[in-house]
């Protein structure tokens, strides 16, 4: 690149040069030292309108003391941004006070950092209405901005490698140069993935359990012998009696995960959330007052920025408007009405492919549609995810928050409510309603009046739920992870192979390093957010339905351990890089974690009370079993508890009996419910399990709160250290405060 070239910043259509800005005004700056870089079309210079905006956008930024530089290549131009100490100088007044200094504010700050977040603050920030730099974009006048990666080969060879997967990780470097709140997420991730070792440990125990008592289990061994019992079709597709025999390996493959042991992993899954969490705030408080943050305040830090980029800056009130809050509210209820209209959608799914795979699939009918239906509920996730982002950006825009951050709790909400109900409308309904409002055989409900409803999978309703768990966690874990690496890994290869090849790529080293950040990935302001949003969605899966499911927390932790190292790759060699913000917690999403821990406690109590057998089997075990009749009764105490828990149906009550194989040598076949034999009405062990299974949930639920709240009051979430601390540096200030009035009294 020519000198001259580098002079003529503007040039009109026709070839007049517009008014120049002098980069005299700017000391030659070492390469490293531009933070941000403008980039636009070369073919904007010679566009009069286009030019004059772009000057009039730089000379702005240079009247609040920023400093730019122009590069171009064949293509592209690029502006250099950086602040001057100045900017620096003026920050550190608005947010230190001077008899602080060299205290823990002078400690806290990074200047590499500070002046980053300052240039991306100005640059965004609105000048006037219809001014500000989104604007410009959406006109054409610039194309994109982005923050230069500077100095993070070390982080490249320590932390963002695959062979680092097992390496603890840098957290104070990625402090220093993503800034606090990556470093918060991080660590809040570091510590999750370590804390599910346990968890882990203890749901593989409570599966591998089940194995021994594969071939002991009294209620296995009465379905594998049960060959002359004939179970009751279970939708219109079926034509034929199946002897309860052939359930054997279901029947064996479901007490894997449906046994006793699930209620005491549920109990201690309850316990190990409360744990993680407030071990969780005293290692956040420890950490943070490490980098003297612990009294530091994001509004204050806001209005900072604000009066940098303006001196005339005028605060904005809270305001709250009943009817604007009643509006977001309908339309919120909307949203979660269309999340639960998914899940029928879903429903109807699987009856009509009930209906298509019984020409296609003679056997195995019902899990054909269980596993298929499992993957049309992770497809309509991943769509309505993108939907759901948009209608939160909506209405948080409606509301018109005052600051950012208020803006990011306000969308946070929003958005996990939608994504909670995405994820989990169908789980809910295949726990708590799938096969519940069937009827019952030769009066069942029909879904306008043609297709029969779905019944559960004759093992029962927790293998249909273990298996919608497995399939969608699997595919969480396995495809978006991979989706989430290989699409910015092509995408980076080729941009950079499209430069190449036509040659865009410059020699000169400075706009060398530009264009090598330019063709990076380009990221926006839920980059970091989409990372939590997507680890809080697997903590739901890996807390809420863990009853049914007790390898989630061992799938979370293969998959955590991959997560970490893949954002560390996306963040520091594929992406551009994040604009270095300060923070002092993860903000909202520790109220979204807790509000997850709550609904795992009730969400598991009725997963054991009315998806399992736990309730029947203990119920038949002590009430209606032979050991409750014969105290010398030796086997078994559930000794022919399959036969009681199946209804007796009578085969000449069908209305097209006569087109079932066999139909002529069966006269009676069985269902799982408890009705009368002679009405079908619901009986009277009906009523009584069912009072029993809400008797179950009400204790549970208080008897886990309850460890909850005493593990909470048990572990205080700021370590006496961080407070002791805390308290002399107050103790400091005030004395220093105190000798500094006695002087000037003196004076």
């Amino acid at each position: 690149m020519q000198d001259d070239e580098s002079s003529q910043i503007f040039v009109g259509p026709e070839g007049d040069q517009l008014p120049l800005v002098e980069m005299g005004t700017c000391k030659p700056e070492a390469s490293d030292q531009w933070d941000c870089v403008l980039v636009a079309d070369l073919q904007t210079l010679k566009i009069q309108k286009h030019a004059q905006k772009q000057l009039q956008f730089l000379e702005n930024l240079e009247s609040n003391g920023f400093h730019f530089k122009m590069l171009k290549d064949q293509k592209k131009v690029f502006f250099g941004i950086r602040a001057d100490s100045d900017v620096i100088d003026k920050y550190r007044t608005l947010l230190m006070n001077p008899e602080d200094s060299g205290s823990r504010d002078e400690q806290s700050f990074n200047i590499a950092t500070t002046r980053i977040r300052i240039v991306s603050f100005v640059v965004n920030n609105k000048i006037k209405p219809g001014d500000t730099f989104e604007d410009l974009v959406k006109d054409g006048v610039f194309e994109t901005m982005f923050l230069l990666h500077k100095g993070e080969q070390n982080l490249k060879n320590i932390w963002a490698r695959w062979r680092n997967m097992f390496e603890p990780q840098p957290i104070d470097k990625i402090r220093e140069y993503f800034g606090e709140k990556v470093a918060l997420y991080f660590t809040w991730l570091g510590w999750y993935t370590y804390m599910l070792v346990p968890a882990a440990v203890v749901g593989l125990i409570v599966f591998l359990s089940g194995f021994a008592l594969f071939d002991s289990s009294q209620i296995s061994k009465e379905i594998c012998s049960a060959d002359d019992i004939f179970m009751c079709p279970l939708g219109d597709h079926s034509n034929r009696y199946l002897r309860l025999s052939e359930m054997c390996t279901f029947a064996k493959l479901t007490h894997l995960f449906d046994n006793e042991g699930t209620v005491l992993f549920a109990i201690f899954m309850a316990l190990w959330a409360t744990v993680f969490l407030e071990i969780w705030k005293r290692k956040r408080a420890h950490e943070v007052q490490s980098w003297k943050l612990y009294e530091w305040d994001e509004e204050e830090e806001e209005m900072a920025l604000e009066l940098i980029n303006s001196p005339h800056y005028k605060l904005k009130d809270h305001r709250h408007s009943y009817l604007s809050s009643t509006i977001i509210l309908i339309l919120s209820l909307f949203m979660i009405c269309l999340m639960i209209g998914m899940a029928h959608v879903l429903v109807v799914y699987r009856v009509l492919a009930g209906a298509l795979f019984s020409s296609l699939v003679k056997q195995q009918v019902t899990t054909a549609v269980v596993v298929t239906g499992a993957v049309v509920h992770y497809i309509i996730i991943v769509i309505m995810t993108k939907v759901n982002k948009c209608v939160a950006l909506k209405l948080c825009t409606f509301e018109e928050p005052g600051t950012f951050s208020e803006q990011e709790r306000k969308f946070t909400v929003k958005f996990f409510i939608l994504q909670f109900f995405a994820h989990f409308s169908s789980l809910i309904y295949i726990a708590f309603i799938l096969g519940r409002i069937n009827g019952h055989p030769g009066k069942s409900t029909r879904l306008a009046g043609l297709w029969k409803l779905e019944e559960c999978h004759l093992s029962g309703c927790m293998t249909d739920l273990f298996i919608q768990m497995a399939i969608i966690m699997g595919l969480k874990q396995t495809l978006s992870n991979c989706v989430e690496y290989l699409c910015p890994l092509l995408a980076h290869k080729w941009r950079l192979m499209r430069a190449s090849k036509h040659g865009h790529m410059s020699k000169d080293p400075e706009l060398k390093e530009w264009q090598r950040n330019y063709y990076m990935n380009p990221i926006n302001t839920f980059s970091l957010f989409d990372e939590f949003m997507e680890m809080m969605i697997q903590y739901g899966f890996t807390t809420i339905f863990v009853a049914a499911f007790p390898l989630a927390p061992l799938l979370a932790l293969f998959s955590n351990l991959v997560e970490i190292r893949l954002d560390a790759i996306k963040m520091v060699r594929l992406q551009r890089r994040l604009v270095p913000r300060k923070a002092k917690d993860i903000g909202t999403w520790l109220q979204v974690l807790e509000t997850i821990g709550v609904l795992a406690v009730i969400a598991n109590g009725m997963v054991i009370a009315f998806t399992s057998e736990f309730i029947p089997r203990v119920v038949y075990k002590y009430h209606y079993g032979p050991c409750r009749t014969n105290q010398t009764f030796t086997d078994d105490c559930l000794t022919n508890y399959v036969n009681h828990s199946l209804s007796v149906f009578y085969t000449k009550h069908f209305n097209d009996h006569s087109r079932m194989e066999g139909q002529e040598n069966v006269t009676v076949c069985r269902y799982r419910d408890y009705r009368n034999e002679r009405d079908y009405n619901l009986s009277e062990q009906f009523w009584f399990i069912l009072a029993i299974r809400l008797t179950f949930v009400i204790l549970f639920e208080h008897f886990a709160l309850c460890i909850k709240l005493i593990a909470a009051w048990f572990v205080p979430d700021v370590p006496q250290k961080v407070k002791n601390e805390v308290l002399q540096e107050k103790y400091d200030r005030i004395r220093h405060r105190m000798c500094f009035s006695s002087r000037s009294t003196d004076v």
